[in-house]
């Protein structure tokens, strides 16, 4: 089995045991339906009710309806089982990059050492060629081929 982490319970809302969870994670929609598990300290909860509030997601858990049954949970770190995700072919995750192979469109190779927030919307790639560099994730210079695994650069961004 293996685990994504989604993000981290930050607070309660309201008194009726509701959780707020500052995430990052992309494809939300899929790991926060109604009915999907999470994993906190390695026990599952299934989820009963989510919606978006502000910058956060808020959850209710099956089985817990009050503030105070919840309060264990707080400054947990929230996951979810891989293949509960059920993530369409094109959609990738970042642990799944490191396993790509990094090439320059003049054949260059590189290995993915990091990937980060550079800001609260810009994805960056530190990759390893012959120097360090850092590439925007979602720049239209790099292509993420699936089938080979490999993120193509785009040689504008020649070493």
């Amino acid at each position: 089995m293996e685990k994504i982490y989604l993000g981290k319970i930050v607070s309660t809302h309201g008194i009726k045991g509701e959780l707020k969870i500052k995430s990052r994670f992309p494809y939300k929609k899929k790991a926060f339906k109604v009915g999907n598990h999470l994993l906190i300290d390695n026990k599952e909860y299934e989820i009963k009710t989510y919606r978006v509030h502000k910058d956060y997601d808020m959850v209710t858990l099956d089985n817990y309806h009050d503030i105070n049954e919840v309060l264990f949970l707080l400054k947990k770190q929230v996951y979810i089982k891989k293949e509960e995700l059920e993530l369409e072919k094109e959609e990738v995750l970042d642990e799944d990059l490191y396993t790509y192979q990094a090439l320059t469109t003049t054949g260059k190779k590189g290995i993915i050492k990091e990937i980060f927030y550079a800001s609260p919307t810009n994805k960056v790639m530190r990759i390893l060629f012959e120097k360090e560099v850092l590439v925007p994730l979602n720049s239209p210079l790099v292509k993420i081929d699936v089938d080979k695994k490999e993120v193509i650069i785009d040689s504008i961004l020649e070493m």
